[in-house]
């Protein structure tokens, strides 16, 4: 076999490769679309989007998403609240002060929080940092949002971190050093030139880790409860949209019938979410990559 047939071969294996990963894609898109049309053909697309109850397994039901959409969006808030300042910080420090050696022994390290079970972040939410939090608010109920937020916000590190770090180093030396020469410190170089330069790499780190938030599923399950309510304080149980799709598929709810489909609606309202998103980063990507090439 020449040179050429096995270009020719490794280039259709490839585009196998490529097609396959769509053509899933596109099985999964179908399967949530099938579903949610034959759910949406009982209730209301209006009522879904709008009523701000969800109980479609009790004898009163109501189906507005609205209760869900508020825990997810609400935990999710949290979780990047801690994790965009934290591993844009570590990511800056790695880049900017410490030692080639320290971020080669360092960055591994960071790399496990993203490969511990997300179970057991749950149990640690639940058992470790909700009694932690309750010696600082009495009132906060043992299930909450706070804390799984916050536990959800450790576990997503290191996509900021390692993105970020990515974005961080490919700023070109020349830069750094006419902020330098021009009489800035490296503090000023590090917050005024070099987040700036790096901000398409790090505004999409922020969105990956949103979206890897938004789909979580163990952690707010265990730590944050199983109470659909319009709410936005992180003190009370919350119900997520991943939390409520799981109660019910492994539930005894019977297929085929309305209760069960609400899991396909609440699914394409995901994955809405995270298409929105992952197309958000990858505009802005663009269009900051434009401003300081």
């Amino acid at each position: 076999m020449n040179k050429r047939n096995k270009e020719k071969i490794i280039e259709l294996v490839l585009a196998g490769c490529a097609f396959l990963t769509i053509l899933t894609t596109g099985g999964i898109l179908y399967v949530l679309l099938f579903e949610a049309i034959k759910f949406f053909s009982v209730v209301s697309i209006v009522d879904f989007l709008t009523d701000t109850q969800w109980t479609p397994l009790f004898a009163d039901k109501h189906f507005g998403i609205m209760s869900l959409l508020s825990g997810t969006l609400l935990t999710s808030f949290i979780a990047i609240m801690v994790a965009l300042p934290t591993g844009l910080t570590i990511a800056l420090y790695l880049n900017e002060y410490s030692s080639r050696r320290f971020k080669n022994i360092i960055k591994p390290i960071l790399e496990i929080l993203a490969s511990v079970p997300t179970v057991v972040y749950g149990f640690f939410a639940l058992t470790v940092v909700t009694p932690f939090l309750q010696t600082i608010f009495p009132d906060m109920s043992g299930f909450n949002s706070l804390s799984a937020g916050f536990v959800m916000g450790i576990m997503i590190i290191p996509y900021v971190s390692s993105l970020s770090d990515d974005a961080i180093a490919a700023v070109p030396r020349y830069i750094r050093e006419g902020s330098l020469a021009l009489g800035a410190n490296r503090f000023q170089t590090a917050f005024r030139v070099i987040i700036p330069s790096a901000s398409s790499g790090i505004i999409v780190s922020a969105i990956l880790a949103i979206s890897r938030a938004i789909g979580e599923t163990m952690i707010v399950a265990i730590a944050a409860g199983q109470q659909p309510r319009l709410t936005f304080n992180p003190m009370v149980p919350v119900e997520t949209i991943t939390t409520y799709i799981v109660k019910v598929s492994l539930g005894d709810v019977s297929h085929n019938s309305l209760e069960y489909q609400t899991i396909f609606a609440a699914g394409i309202t995901l994955f809405v979410f995270t298409f929105l998103l992952n197309n958000l980063s990858y505009w802005l990507n663009k269009k900051f990559e434009k401003k300081y090439v």
